[in-house]
């Protein structure tokens, strides 16, 4: 009989665990100590690093595994927006998507740590921001709930007031394609999800 490989997810995201745990697959959370990397690079470039360097780095630990790495990015005109500094960056960032459209782009890396075969994708969706008004900034900062986001919101949240469209995937945007995940673990013979 077959064993089945232990799946691991390299992160300790708690929308990247709630997605999985939503779809029911079964993984053990296990973050990754990879530095990511931010420089000179272009976001799907950035993404895909970060994603294939988090799942080296947490396959080390594994002998028959699978590891799921990811990183997620915002970006309007080619600029890489990340997890605001304080509260004042956060503001200028929402004033940034207001009334634009950004990609929210995740970078997506499955590994096995015992053929160490891997499987990189990324993944784009786009999101047109409705027109924010100082009002709207300041309350939603003051919310606290894009803190730790990248582009200082979040979609699965209060966020979705200002989101006008999207198109693509919307879980990318909360932190993980499933659906480009599902694809890749068929790749490894993975078809119980």
């Amino acid at each position: 009989m077959k064993e089945e490989k232990e799946i691991v997810l390299a992160s300790k995201s708690p929308r990247r665990i709630e997605l999985l745990e939503g779809i029911r697959l079964k993984v053990t959370v296990d973050p990754s100590d990879f530095v990511e990397k931010d420089e000179h690079l272009t976001p799907e470039e950035l993404v895909t690093h970060n994603a294939i360097g988090k799942a080296q780095a947490t396959a080390r630990h594994y002998r028959n595994a699978l590891i799921i790495g990811v990183d997620t990015v915002a970006a309007v005109e080619g600029h890489i927006l990340n997890k605001p500094k304080d509260k004042e960056d956060a503001k200028r960032i929402l004033r940034l998507l207001s009334n634009t459209t950004h990609k929210v782009i995740s970078g997506i890396c499955v590994m096995d740590a015992k053929t160490k075969k891997t499987i990189s994708s990324v993944e784009t969706t786009l999101i047109t921001m409705d027109r924010l008004d100082e009002t709207d900034i300041e309350n939603y900062v003051n919310s606290g709930e894009g803190e730790d986001k990248a582009a200082s919101y979040a979609i699965q949240g209060r966020g979705a007031l200002f989101v006008k469209k999207i198109e693509g995937d919307y879980f990318n945007v909360v932190g993980l394609p499933i659906y480009r995940l599902r694809k890749i673990l068929k790749e490894f013979g993975i078809k119980r999800i």
